[in-house]
């Protein structure tokens, strides 16, 4: 009998990786850069191209959380070629969730030649809806099946329960990066940052980011060292614990069962809010943000945020999904959110 090798993953061939490139409107000075050998492309200058891939990702493709919302199945599939015909081939402005989207761009880079695996994370209650709450009793991580994102200057969720992150980790001459294209929101990581300990970068604006190779609050045994992502708004702000995660690759089953608990877990919020994120950029740099959030539109540019749209109906909210975000919803995906929690009623 023979077996597959369990190490192998799933990759994307040369057609599908320029129609990759025409999704995030990735200009020809880039693509020009790539020399293919066979399957893998040779670059002169991986990092550089990996922080500009990542850009015009972010830029192209949304955080968001709609197939459990609008969808007749309410299902969610983390593989690598329905991920690519969901948010590549459709052609309706699809993005996905942070496993989604880390999947499908960890996928590009490994199809590029990259050396990268994927990574969980752990997300600090200190970035969570939690911490505006009365009677917080201070930052703590939460575990492997917890996520949330920063969303703006103030915090848009209210989460009763944890949520999972998935991260990508990328080995460029012997250096090692975390690029992660699916935190969502105001604080998320726009480049690829070194894991070096205490060595800020800019992010957005005026924003700053770093990693901390250090222990957190929950460790029993304090000699315990994670890497701790952490997101700073400006010069007089404290920075804001993001995450915190090992260099230890997680397997495609691992994520499966992560994935399976967020869109299905009564106490989940992505089975009842609806959320959308995309970075704004402008002249080739990323400026800031626009999400909708249930019934409201927001933008946020260099750190400066204002609502756009209060939202009554679904027929709004639908028509702002096309408005802002470039997302199409089919007339079956529209009836898929009727008699939910989250329909909007007028």
């Amino acid at each position: 009998m023979t077996f597959s090798d369990p190490a192998q993953r799933s990759s994307y061939s040369r057609e599908q990786l320029q129609q990759y490139f025409d999704r995030i409107s990735l200009p020809d000075k880039y693509r020009t850069q790539l020399v293919f050998e066979g399957q893998n492309a040779i670059l002169d200058d991986q990092l550089s191209f990996l922080a500009n891939l990542e850009k015009y990702h972010l830029a192209a493709i949304p955080f968001e959380n709609l197939e459990l919302h609008y969808s007749p199945t309410k299902t969610v599939s983390l593989e690598p070629h329905f991920l690519f015909q969901k948010m590549i081939l459709r052609g309706e402005g699809r993005g996905g969730r942070c496993m989604e989207t880390n999947c499908l761009f960890g996928t590009v880079l490994r199809s590029l030649g990259f050396d990268v695996y994927s990574a969980g994370a752990r997300v600090n209650q200190a970035a969570q809806p939690v911490a505006a709450t009365k009677g917080w009793k201070g930052p703590r991580h939460d575990g492997w099946c917890a996520r949330s994102a920063y969303f703006g200057e103030i915090l848009l969720l209210t989460l009763l329960t944890a949520r999972n992150h998935m991260i990508n980790i990328v080995i460029i001459a012997n250096k090692r990066y975390l690029v992660d294209v699916g935190f969502g929101g105001s604080g998320a990581p726009t480049h690829p940052i070194p894991l070096v300990s205490d060595q800020p970068s800019s992010n957005i604006g005026s924003q700053s980011v770093r990693l901390l190779l250090s222990n957190i609050i929950d460790n029993t045994r304090k000699d315990q060292h994670l890497w701790c992502y952490q997101f700073c708004h400006g010069e007089n702000w404290s920075w804001i614990d993001g995450y915190s995660f090992t260099e230890t690759e997680f397997l495609p089953q691992d994520f499966k069962m992560m994935s399976f608990f967020t869109s299905t877990s009564k106490t989940s919020w992505f089975t009842y809010r609806v959320v959308c994120v995309k970075h704004l950029m402008e002249n080739g740099e990323l400026v800031g943000e626009i999400k909708l959030y249930e019934n409201e539109v927001r933008r946020r540019i260099r750190g400066n945020s204002e609502l756009l749209a209060t939202l009554a109906t679904e027929d709004e909210r639908v028509q702002s999904l096309e408005k802002h975000f470039g997302v199409k919803l089919s007339e079956a995906e529209i009836l898929g959110i009727h008699g939910m929690i989250t329909e909007l009623l007028g």
